[in-house]
């Protein structure tokens, strides 16, 4: 089957954006203690980028207002949602002083935050950041990790959280 596209196809962001919502991904929150308060928001774009050194990445918008408080922690804790963290995720896109009320969580000696029950975690520092049009590719060195095997990921999809059928299958 050949591929048919249309000439002078618009690159609209509502296209754009409907056609990357068609790969669904998992979601993390990123949180450490910034001035002696928690700070943090959640990213649908995580994904492994090397062994050696350990790395990973995310993606932020350039406009994030949380961005420039989170980069100024000493360490970064990423915490993989669990299934059940749909509204902590809606929560950690909402008014800063609200996004950890009521959240079981632990701090790092060194100031990363952790999410109690998601999925995996990992202490990280900021490896490099790089310009990506309107986006911010961040690259973080991790120092730690954990992880557990029961339960499954939230799932981003299409603008909705989801997640897999049974725990381990696709």
């Amino acid at each position: 089957m050949t591929a048919h596209f249309p000439t002078n196809q618009d690159l609209d962001p509502v296209r754009l954006r409907e056609a990357f919502g068609n790969f669904p991904s998992g979601v993390v929150a990123v949180a450490a203690e910034v001035d002696g308060v928690p700070v943090g928001l959640a990213a649908s774009s995580f994904t492994s980028v090397s062994l050696d050194p350990p790395l990973v990445s995310i993606n932020l918008a350039a406009t994030s207002k949380t961005w420039p408080d989170l980069r100024r922690a000493q360490r970064l804790g990423v915490t993989v949602l669990a299934s059940h963290h749909g509204p902590l995720c809606r929560r950690l896109a909402g008014p800063v002083e609200q996004r950890f009320t009521d959240v079981a969580l632990s701090t790092s000696p060194e100031g990363a935050i952790f999410i109690d029950d998601g999925m995996a975690t990992f202490d990280t520092t900021i490896h490099r950041e790089v310009e990506a049009g309107d986006h911010i590719l961040v690259l973080l060195e991790l120092h730690a990790v954990d992880h557990r095997s029961d339960g499954g990921p939230l799932l981003f999809h299409r603008s909705v959280f989801g997640q897999m059928a049974a725990a381990g299958t696709f």
